[in-house]
């Protein structure tokens, strides 16, 4: 049985936090330190994890939600990167098949040269990556574009060479992650941002952290203190060291979000834009989300970051240059998500020319800093990571998990076709399959254990069902509805036609179960409504201007 992530009495955690001494403290919940504790865990270490906000707040919830190698970074050169990412595609299906859907993906071309070109490309990918046989890449004509992706424009676009990536919930990837890390023993903690590192003899031995909810400060003891904090790894380095030097290169990654009957694709799709970056479209239940930019963003380390409308009409321009039917307009956006990428700079480059390598720095209290890197790296970094702080820490690690035995992380210990668990639960709780589908998508085998707590839609012709709150709440930390809301059940990214009435019920629900009083509940939704119109201010400064 997996743990819940977090216990709900915020007042035990706090306290068990400041009695207890651990081997490792993390700063940082996103995946980067999930994978941490995780393996940090399992290999025998006593870990405490610290959050500023909720856990997958900041660039892990905000990705374009694809466990892949980067296809792109072979044209870099990084071969490396490209070799150990598109390996690590087959033990993240491995450890969660219901976070890593294999999806075919259409790189379209408009002659049979550029073809030809797409398809040396791929099988160098697919050799990297250890590609098996049913999974290699198809090629396409005119005819089966016709058959497959009718809404692409033929008159442009003649040929294209299909391959397998994976698709995944970000969110929802690190959520596991952070659960199978408590399930070995690790305390997690969010909306606790650590405000100081410990020192002694110019040493760090701990954290002190303040939880937002109760006011409270604690001091936490630790052997090794792992910065693991994405975008804001340069604001812990400078609680250890107030002269560190900037290592980053902050970009700005926005996705929107349209109804799938506005643009009807059937596979994932990659497209070009005008400044030769490529861009994903890709179908999600009754949305299509189409993401993402790459510019470099001067405005800080802002949780959310600002979407301008250049943003939406530079995701645009391709669609209605490569697709057929009605144009698509900034107003036809339902939903929009930006999040920024952490990437180690590289003076004079732009940043869709910066590596996605990941970097490992020892700080002069022997801090151990892990910045840069990919989504679908994150287990490697892990590793990276501990070795370098078991070196520095003197930790004594157990033996890494061998990657066939390791428990598989919550939700993901199939003995059957995520299909079959899909019908299994459809018919049991009498849900609309698609409803079972999304379900089983999200939660993996855990599915029955969430429909159990209520298999209702939460308000009509929604997807998402009662006890998704509940365990949102029980095994998964929530403490604000914008946490069940945008990371949770992703009902604010996916849930294009009934996200603005799912708030008041879902944060009804919540309030009884974390004791809400009616005004804090009022100040719930207020507070999510004004994210849910940030996501689309766009549209108001475009009809301001």
């Amino acid at each position: 049985m997996n743990a819940p992530l977090c216990s709900t009495d915020r007042t035990t955690t706090l306290d068990q936090l400041e009695r207890e001494s651990f081997d490792i403290a993390i700063v940082g919940g996103g995946i980067t330190g999930a994978g941490i504790a995780r393996e940090a865990a399992l290999r025998g270490q006593r870990v405490a994890l610290f959050e500023s906000h909720d856990f997958a707040s900041g660039t892990s919830s905000r990705s374009s939600k694809l466990i892949h190698g980067g296809l792109r970074y072979l044209a870099m050169g990084d071969v490396a990167l490209v070799r150990s990412t598109a390996l690590e595609r087959k033990v993240i299906f491995r450890l969660a098949p219901h976070l890593a859907e294999p999806l075919w993906l259409v790189v379209p071309a408009r002659s049979r040269a550029g073809m030809l070109k797409l398809r040396a490309g791929i099988t160098a990918y697919e050799k990297l990556g250890a590609v098996e046989e049913g999974d290699l890449h198809q090629n396409w004509g005119a005819e089966e574009l016709a058959e497959n992706e009718p809404a692409l424009d033929r008159s442009i676009f003649k040929f294209a060479c299909v391959y397998r990536e994976y698709l995944t919930d970000d969110a929802r990837l690190v959520l596991a992650n952070l659960r199978s890390a408590a399930t070995a023993g690790a305390v997690a903690l969010n909306y606790a941002p650590v405000t100081e590192i410990l020192q002694e003899d110019g040493h760090a031995v701990g954290v002190t952290a303040q939880c937002r909810e109760t006011g409270r400060s604690i001091r936490v003891r630790a052997r090794c203190v792992i910065n693991a904090a994405g975008p804001w790894v340069e604001l812990v380095r400078e609680l250890e060291d107030a002269r560190s030097k900037p290592l980053l290169h902050l970009s700005k990654g926005v996705h929107i979000v349209l109804h799938a009957e506005r643009l009807p694709v059937r596979n994932m799709t990659l497209l070009q834009t005008r400044d030769k970056r490529s861009i994903f479209v890709i179908p999600r239940g009754r949305a299509v989300y189409v993401g993402t930019t790459d510019t470099t963003y001067e405005h800080g380390h802002d949780v959310w970051p600002r979407i301008t409308d250049e943003d939406v009409n530079y995701l645009l321009e391709p669609i209605g240059r490569c697709f057929t039917g009605n144009p698509i307009t900034p107003g036809d956006v339902a939903a929009a998500w930006a999040g920024l990428r952490p990437l180690i700079a590289e003076p004079g480059k732009q940043p869709h020319e910066i590596s996605r390598r990941d970097e490992v720095l020892i700080g002069p209290a022997n801090v151990v800093t892990i910045a840069g890197g990919k989504l679908t790296g994150y287990r490697p970094m892990a590793v990276e990571t501990l070795t370098k702080a078991a070196e520095v820490c003197g930790l004594s690690l157990g033996p890494e998990p061998d990657l066939d035995t390791a428990p598989r992380l919550p939700g993901g210990d199939f003995d059957e076709p995520l299909t079959r668990l899909s019908e299994r639960v459809a018919r049991e709780f009498e849900m609309a399959r698609d409803c079972a589908d999304r379900l089983t998508r999200l939660y993996g085998t855990e599915a029955p254990g969430v429909a159990n707590r209520g298999a209702a839609p939460l308000v009509s012709g929604s997807r998402v069902i009662e006890g998704e709150i509940d365990w949102a709440i029980e095994m998964e930390g929530a403490r604000r509805l914008e946490d069940a809301f945008y990371r949770r059940t992703r009902a604010a990214l996916y849930n294009v036609d009934s996200r603005n009435a799912l708030v008041e019920p879902m944060a009804q629900r919540m309030g009884t179960r974390l004791g809400w009083s009616e005004a804090k509940c009022a100040e719930e939704v207020a507070h999510t409504r004004e994210l849910l119109a940030a996501d689309l201010n766009f549209r108001q400064s475009r009809k301001a201007s």
